[in-house]
């Protein structure tokens, strides 16, 4: 493909991270789904962005299939060359969207995995007697409590931290920012973090949790702590944040009953998504039915006559 054309997706990815404000995981989500639709497009031996078709769009879909992709991964590679499209037309680069009418195959839905709230205990049950411990309890107790994104807490600040009124402002997906609860645990955990953190981070450091060198902490040393507290503390199952957010929705769903509530709480765009933590057996099903319904309890006390 021609160099201008290879910089235009240089040039869309900037506008993503600046007008959307996408997280570096996103954003290096976005960049290899593009650099597939690039490499079959030079493959094709296409100059330009417009040599593409809709018929050509529908054998890139095509490819993906044969290449083994799952429905999901297909979904999210049509997204952001849809997306891409969108751009270019936005911008005179394209006249069409080879892409407005591929559909991509349905995802199957797979439940998110929850632990227990034995095992959450057990998680967050940490004696913490050093500041790196006291800063990842803090992390998970926080987790669990408000439900957080791994973005969302990385990218927390202190002042958006209320622990006195015990809430949190965050800023999710799509640039909005919500305010959540922040349980009494978590309330706790968090103030005895303060102390330490005040002498761990760096002047000027804005971030809630930091880094042993003070700056704020990535993703990947968040993942790789709660990974190494899931073994420390005896857990018999892999650990990852976003497991702690399953767990948060999934308890507070199951004992509550809000949907509409989990899916303010969890910065939810649409019910949809949050409909996956619905989940519920038929036998469960069965005696919430038998025991809420007027006409489902069944009582022996004689049949009437006929």
């Amino acid at each position: 493909m021609s160099p201008s054309a290879l910089r235009l997706v240089e040039r869309y990815i900037e506008h993503l991270r600046v007008e959307r404000r996408l997280s570096r995981h996103t954003e290096s989500a976005y960049r290899r789904d593009l650099t597939r639709l690039r490499q079959y497009c030079q493959k094709a031996d296409f100059i330009e962005w417009t040599d593409l078709s809709a018929h050509g769009a529908r054998r890139f879909a095509g490819d993906l299939r044969v290449q083994g992709l799952s429905s999901r991964s297909i979904q999210r590679h049509l997204s952001a060359s849809r997306g891409f499209f969108r751009y270019l037309m936005q911008h005179r680069h394209a006249r069409v969207n080879p892409f407005s009418s591929i559909t991509a195959p349905k995802a199957e839905k797979r439940l998110p995995k929850a632990l227990s709230v034995d095992q959450v205990s057990l998680l967050v049950a940490v004696k913490a007697k050093d500041p790196v411990a006291m800063r990842d309890r803090a992390m998970m107790e926080l987790f669990y409590s408000s439900g957080l994104r791994l973005s969302e807490l990385v990218q927390l600040d202190l002042p958006r931290l209320d622990l006195r009124g015990g809430s949190v402002r965050v800023v999710g997906k799509g640039n909005k920012e919500r305010e959540i609860p922040v349980g009494r645990l978590a309330v706790s955990a968090v103030t005895e973090w303060l102390p330490f953190r005040s002498e761990m981070a760096v002047r000027g450091e804005a971030a809630l949790f930091v880094s042993s060198r003070g700056r704020r902490i990535s993703t990947r040393a968040v993942q790789q702590r709660i990974q190494h507290w899931a073994k420390k503390q005896g857990l018999d199952t892999s650990v990852h944040p976003h497991m702690l957010r399953h767990s948060f929705a999934t308890h507070v769903l199951e004992s509550s009953g809000e949907l509409r509530a989990v899916q303010e709480l969890l910065g939810h765009a649409n019910i949809s998504t949050t409909q996956v933590y619905t989940h519920l057996d038929f036998q469960h099903l069965a005696k919430v039915y038998d025991r809420a319904h007027p006409r489902a309890k069944k009582k022996n006390r004689g049949r009437r006559p006929a």
